[in-house]
């Protein structure tokens, strides 16, 4: 009796069983490859969608003063008009600046060889290697490599066109959520019971106030970082200020690290400007006005945000950047902010559903006032 009943406990699995468990292996395996090979578009919805997000707040203050589709076409016609005006100010000084650097190249070569035949041993080190020849014979050459050169800017411009054609996509996705976003929220909410329609509806605001408002705040935390460091670099002399106020702006919006790379680089170019006297001013100041930006203009700005603990920043920025670059580490906080949103509205949900419904306390019932005071009298 027993050996039928411990036969009966380790029967095989069935046929059917079994073939269940590898067509379910082999349908997660399809799935994952699929959104492997749809990463680029999916990393573009992404990003559209942290957009929408953002101009949500420009185009429903525009569209009290007028109709829906106006304040549409505005708030991203001065948003298109942006990249625009970063170009006339990065692109016209660097061309100029490369276009002397060529032009003056063959005298920095001549005047470091004057140099070196003023010293002994420099100019022996030079007579052994033959380093000021090799150089002037390099200076002469590049006005013949203007094809590699030209080459060269061919290639940069097939991959500058790619990533206009990725923003123009990123752009369109991004206004046709925004037209739409009304409309899907009251399909999306439609379908959810009535008992969590609120909840869910509550958690979509706050998810989308936190990312408006950490992205309206790091903007905001950016353009004071490029004008600051505008000004600074304009009374020390430092050359390219506005091209390297740009790039100070636009490291600036890179969380934890990107002040900081900023500040190194200006700090090299004012090396080759005025060294030791710039690059200790700049250095001070660069010092001085990450404290001022970490322990005043961030917390005032950020206030609507979420607070997220360091540790949380710094690993989402670095899974953000390993998974999409720097736009990646961009959006690192936004997503992080929506999930600990999610995360804390869902363990409020489960509470509420833990604690036992107490049916609030009746009127105590009282005797009547003839039972009270007994049997009348006879």
């Amino acid at each position: 009796m027993s050996s039928m009943s411990s036969t009966s406990v380790s029967d095989p699995l069935s046929p059917r069983t079994v073939l269940r468990t590898v067509l379910i292996v082999l349908l997660v395996v399809l799935a994952v490859y699929i959104l492997y090979r749809l990463r680029k578009p999916i990393s573009w919805i992404v990003l559209a969608t942290f957009l929408a997000i953002a101009m949500s707040g420009p185009v429903n203050l525009l569209e009290r003063h007028m109709r829906r589709g106006f304040a549409i076409t505005i708030a991203y016609l001065i948003l298109l008009l942006v990249p625009v005006g970063i170009a006339a100010i990065v692109v016209p000084p660097v061309v100029r600046g490369a276009n002397n650097l060529v032009d003056d190249l063959p005298g920095y070569v001549t005047d470091l060889q004057d140099w070196v035949n003023k010293n002994p041993k420099l100019k022996k080190f030079d007579q052994d290697y033959d380093i000021t020849a090799k150089l002037q014979k390099e200076a002469g050459k590049l006005p013949s490599k203007a094809g590699t050169a030209a080459s060269t800017l061919a290639d940069i411009g097939v991959g500058l066109v790619n990533s206009v054609f990725q923003a123009l996509t990123i752009f369109i996705l991004s206004i046709f959520m925004v037209g739409g976003a009304r409309r899907w929220r009251a399909r999306v909410l439609a379908t959810i019971p009535d008992d969590r329609r609120d909840r869910v509806e509550r958690l979509m605001d706050n998810i989308a106030s936190a990312i408006g408002s950490f992205i309206a705040g790091a903007l905001a935390q950016a353009v004071i970082a490029g004008i600051s460091t505008f000004i600074v670099l304009k009374i020390l002399g430092v050359p390219f200020a506005a091209p390297l106020a740009v790039l100070t702006a636009f490291f600036d919006l890179i969380p934890l690290v990107g002040a900081t790379i900023a500040a190194i680089v200006v700090g090299i170019v004012t090396v080759f400007n005025d060294f030791p006297t710039a690059t200790i001013i700049w250095t001070i100041w660069a010092v001085v006005y990450q404290q001022v930006e970490n322990t005043v203009i961030q917390p005032r700005i950020q206030s609507k945000a979420v607070n997220i603990p360091g540790f949380f920043i710094l690993v989402s920025v670095l899974f953000g950047s390993a998974l999409f670059g720097i736009a990646g580490a961009l959006l690192a906080i936004p997503v992080a902010a929506s999930l600990l949103i999610t995360v804390q509205e869902y363990l409020e949900y489960r509470r509420e559903l833990a604690e036992p419904a107490h049916d609030p306390p009746g009127p105590t019932a009282q005797p009547p006032p003839d039972a009270a005071a007994g049997p009348a009298p006879a």
